[in-house]
C-alpha cells in the first residue's frame, strides 16, 4: 500500500506529485462539496432569516470555504507558500497597479455582502434606473430593470456611487400623482374623490392612508398632489398609470371640469389709437 500512495505520477523540476497527493485532493474535493451542500441546506432551511440575507451569508460562506480548500490542497500538493509569496511579492505589486480596478471591485463585492445595505430582492435606484438586484457576486451584482433588462453592474459603483434603496429600511415608500383641475370646482369634494379612488386600487396600503394636498396654485389650474404608500415598489409605475386612469373616470363621471389654458382679450374702447386688440394671457 505504501508503495502505491508513494508511486510518482508527475516529475517537474523540483515538483513532484505523488499518488497520495491526489488521493488528498479527491478527498478534499469531496469533503469541501459536501460542507458545501450541508451548509446551503441549512441556510435555505433557516426561516428566521430573510431571502436577501440568505444569499449574503451562502456566498461568504461558499467563497471561505473555496478560499481554504485552496490553500489546503496547495499544501498537499507539496507548494511551499511562503516561499510562493516572497518569490513573487514584486510581481503581485506589479500586477496590483494594472488591476486596481478588478481589486477594487472585488473588495466592493465583500463589503456589500458583509454589510448588508443592499440584498438580493431589494429595489435599488442607480443613475436614475430603478432596478431589482437579482444576484451579487465578489465582482459584479446583477440586477433587472422594469423592463426585464439585465444589467451587470461593477461593485465599486454600487459602494462609491450615489444609490437609493427603497425596500431598505421599509417594505413600503411613498409615490406621488399630480392632478390639476380648474378654479370653478369644489376643491374639498375633489379632494375627498381622489381619496377614495386611491384606496379603491388593491396595491394602495390603507395604513397609512393616502393624503391629498394643494400644492400649487397655477394661473389656470389648481394642483392637487395624491400621496399613497405602495409595497410594490417595482411596478409602481404601472400602479401610477391605472390610478391615473382612475381619477380620470371619476372626474368624467362627476362631470369635474379638467383645466385648460386661458387668455383674456380687451377690445380697444372707442376713439382709442390703434386697431389692434389687446390680448393679455
Amino acid at each position: 500500500m505504501k508503495e502505491i500512495l508513494d508511486y510518482q505520477l508527475l516529475n517537474f523540476g523540483n515538483f513532484t506529485l505523488h499518488a497520495h497527493n491526489l488521493l488528498g485532493l479527491v478527498i478534499l474535493f469531496i469533503v469541501t462539496w459536501i460542507i458545501l451542500r450541508l451548509l446551503s441546506r441549512g441556510i435555505r432551511k433557516n426561516q428566521k432569516i430573510d431571502e436577501g440575507a440568505k444569499y449574503s451569508i451562502k456566498q461568504l460562506a461558499r467563497y471561505s470555504i473555496i478560499v481554504i480548500a485552496i490553500v489546503v490542497a496547495i499544501t498537499i500538493i507539496g507548494f511551499d507558500l511562503s516561499a510562493l509569496f516572497v518569490g513573487s511579492a514584486a510581481l503581485l505589486v506589479g500586477i496590483g497597479f494594472g488591476l486596481q480596478h478588478l481589486f477594487n471591485d472585488f473588495i466592493s463585492g465583500i463589503i456589500i455582502l458583509f454589510d448588508g445595505t443592499i440584498k438580493v430582492n431589494d429595489v435599488i435606484e442607480v443613475d436614475g434606473i430603478v432596478c431589482r438586484v437579482k444576484e451579487i457576486k465578489l465582482r459584479t451584482t446583477a440586477v433587472m430593470t422594469r423592463e426585464d433588462k439585465f444589467i451587470i453592474l461593477p461593485n465599486s459603483v454600487i459602494t462609491q456611487g450615489k444609490v437609493v434603496n427603497w425596500t431598505y429600511s421599509h417594505h413600503t415608500s411613498r409615490f406621488e400623482i399630480v392632478v390639476n383641475i380648474a378654479y370653478e370646482e369644489d376643491v374639498t369634494s375633489v379632494m375627498n374623490l381622489f381619496k377614495e379612488v386611491t384606496l379603491q386600487h388593491k396595491a394602495v396600503e390603507t395604513a397609512p392612508e393616502p393624503s391629498i394636498r394643494i400644492t400649487r396654485f397655477g394661473d389656470w389650474y389648481i394642483e392637487i398632489t395624491v400621496m399613497f404608500w405602495c409595497s410594490q415598489v417595482f411596478r409602481v409605475e404601472n400602479i401610477k398609470s391605472e390610478i391615473r386612469v382612475a381619477i380620470f373616470k371619476a372626474m368624467t363621471d362627476h362631470k369635474i371640469s379638467f383645466p385648460y389654458p386661458q387668455q383674456v382679450f380687451r377690445m380697444p374702447h372707442a376713439g382709442s389709437d390703434g386697431d389692434t386688440p389687446e390680448v393679455t394671457p
